[in-house]
């Protein structure tokens, strides 16, 4: 029997279960590790000697060699949630940290396959880089600008008529008397552009703004591609950035097809990126022009998972078993044009 572990946490959303259950049909023995109960109650260890490298994953008082795993499910990483909280944070900062270097030491020592390699996640987030690739591999792309000089903002917004956005390279939010203020993709209006102190010392990303027919949301499992779209148009608050109205916006996904062209497009891309597995953000104008925004390494799927009847869980089960394309190196960036 093949035995999948799944890096995740206690409060993940229901996809883990979806996913688990494929994996059970499939005859898997799917071991769960919730990140959050490491190290205060899952224990790791990992020997090296001349006979080689040895891990033991110990949860629930039950050892699992890691090697003999067939595929890990890089899902999400929130160490330490578990741990006393009466630990000051002068200690609880040094243990939350080596119980990271352990876990990502673990991943860059082990063979198994990885869904996806926490280094090529890590790296292939890098929106810099996407853009880059998604140019070599002849994507259309957003006219864009990262900067922290209001100089060449200013240059920027005077020769984009059709308006700028702006929007962070990374996901957070900020917390204010104890609120979480999620930071959105969001217009840049005249009143901005008339106070930039701010942006020196925060630089930030800036980019065209597309006029949209629709936003797709493509996920790519292995060489199988879902896509779906939304007319984030219709609804008001929706139209810069479709997640401020996610929820109500749930049931209202379509399944969309893609050109072949392009399809074979965002293959070559998770190629090169050396990605598995990717949910991707498109435009397509009322040009009907395709246009690429990013795309997300452990983007979520669930709610166009129920859309899709289970099918990206079930490629994502199929893929972990070894049943589908599996991208274990990625391919230079200069080889594109022999390809």
């Amino acid at each position: 029997m093949k035995k999948i572990l799944l890096i995740t946490h206690q409060k993940d959303n229901f996809s883990i279960e979806k996913v688990s259950h494929h994996l059970n049909e499939l005859g898997a023995e799917v071991v769960r590790f919730n990140s959050d109960l490491y190290p205060s109650e899952i224990s790791v260890s990992q020997s090296f000697s001349d006979n080689g490298i040895e891990t033991i994953i110990e949860i629930d008082s039950k050892e699992y060699l890691l090697d003999e795993f067939e595929a890990i499910w890089y899902r999400r990483l929130f160490l330490g949630q578990a741990l006393d909280t009466t630990i000051p944070k002068a200690y609880r900062d040094p243990i939350l940290e080596e119980s990271r270097r352990v876990i990502y030491g673990i991943m860059e020592t082990t063979d198994v396959f990885k869904l996806d390699d926490y280094r090529t996640v890590r790296r292939t987030s890098d929106k810099h880089l996407q853009l880059k690739i998604a140019l070599a591999c002849g994507l259309s792309i957003p006219n864009t600008l990262v900067t922290n000089s209001s100089n060449k903002l200013t240059q920027f917004y005077n020769e984009t008529p059709k308006g700028v956005i702006s929007k962070m390279q990374s996901s957070f939010a900020i917390y204010e008397d104890g609120k979480e203020n999620v930071v959105f993709t969001n217009t840049l209006e005249p009143k901005h552009m008339e106070d930039l102190e701010g942006l020196q010392i925060s630089p930030m990303k800036f980019q065209e703004k597309i006029e949209k027919q629709l936003e797709l949301r493509v996920t790519v499992v292995g060489d199988e591609i879902f896509c779906f779209s939304i007319d984030s148009q219709a609804m008001d608050g929706a139209q810069t950035d479709w997640r401020k109205k996610g929820v109500a916006l749930l049931d209202k996904w379509k399944s969309h097809s893609l050109p072949k062209p392009l399809e074979k497009q965002l293959i070559q891309l998770m190629d090169v990126l050396g990605l598995n597995y990717g949910a991707m953000d498109l435009i397509l104008t009322p040009e009907n022009k395709y246009v690429f925004l990013e795309v997300n390494p452990v983007g979520e799927f669930f709610w166009l998972d129920n859309l899709a009847n289970g099918s990206i869980s079930k490629a994502i089960a199929n893929l972990l078993m070894g049943n589908g394309k599996r991208r274990i190196k990625n391919i230079p960036a200069l080889e594109l044009e022999e390809r």
